[in-house]
């Protein structure tokens, strides 16, 4: 990673939730292969940095996914998605890699914290609403991305950290646009995002760092050299350049 292209100079970052990430001094000796064998996976126990807003983005199988459920765990947030204090158990075992990291927070660091995972989605908004956190009467006349949008603009807003997983995937454009000044809004109240997207909407967040996650491991890079940026480049421009080999 070159630290040069995102100096880390801000007052803020001593606050915040999610500093910093390394191996843990006591971690277990080994790490199943297809963990040890991740470039993505090697970077981090080197040691990996935050900012306020952090966007990791790269292709299936990466390991983006793999990064953000770990490092949720790690700060004790459900596996399946939500917040710590909901007092929902944890259906699943912690994955694998949660016991190899070791988690710098901020001083004086808020430790709420919000984790959605795409695929747990509509699970945790029913939860929320059986438990009453969120009105049952007012969600069931909203699409599956109002009813995000309106739960993470709501009560989940003041959360110290969110730690977001391919949240683009019950979002329109519009409610993408929705999301981004969501993120913008936190950042410039102290306050911490992290996201695994596909999306180069939420890639767009103005001020984040991104982090481009491949054969290579972890690389910080511009928004306009992110290789998802150039491909939906060229496919809106032209998109029988694609889709001409499906003949």
């Amino acid at each position: 990673m070159d630290s040069a292209r995102h100096p880390d100079a801000s007052p803020l970052a001593w606050s915040l939730p999610l500093r910093s990430v390394h191996r843990h001094a006591h971690a277990p000796p080994e790490l199943s292969p297809w963990l040890r064998d991740l470039p993505a996976v090697r970077d981090l126990l080197a040691g990996f940095e935050f900012s306020p807003t952090t966007v990791f983005v790269g292709e299936n199988g990466s390991g983006k996914s793999t990064i953000i459920e770990a490092l949720a765990t790690t700060l004790d947030l459900p596996h399946g998605g939500g917040t710590s204090w909901e007092g929902r158990p944890h259906a699943q075992a912690p994955p694998e890699l949660t016991d190899h990291l070791q988690i710098v927070r901020g001083a004086g660091a808020t430790r709420g914290g919000f984790f959605l995972r795409a695929e747990t989605m509509h699970e945790n908004m029913t939860y929320l609403m059986e438990i009453g956190a969120l009105r049952a009467h007012t969600y069931s006349q909203q699409s599956h991305g109002e009813m995000f949008i309106e739960m993470l603009s709501g009560r989940f807003m003041e959360q110290g950290l969110w730690i977001l997983d391919e949240p683009e995937s019950a979002l329109s454009f519009t409610t993408s646009l929705s999301l981004l000044q969501l993120v913008r809004e936190r950042e410039q109240d102290g306050l911490q995002t992290v996201i695994a997207t596909h999306s180069p909407i939420l890639a767009s967040a103005e001020g984040a760092k991104l982090v481009e996650v491949g054969d290579w491991g972890l690389r910080e890079e511009s928004w306009e050299s992110l290789d998802m940026v150039d491909h939906w480049r060229r496919f809106l421009a032209d998109p029988r350049r694609y889709t001409r080999y499906f003949d």
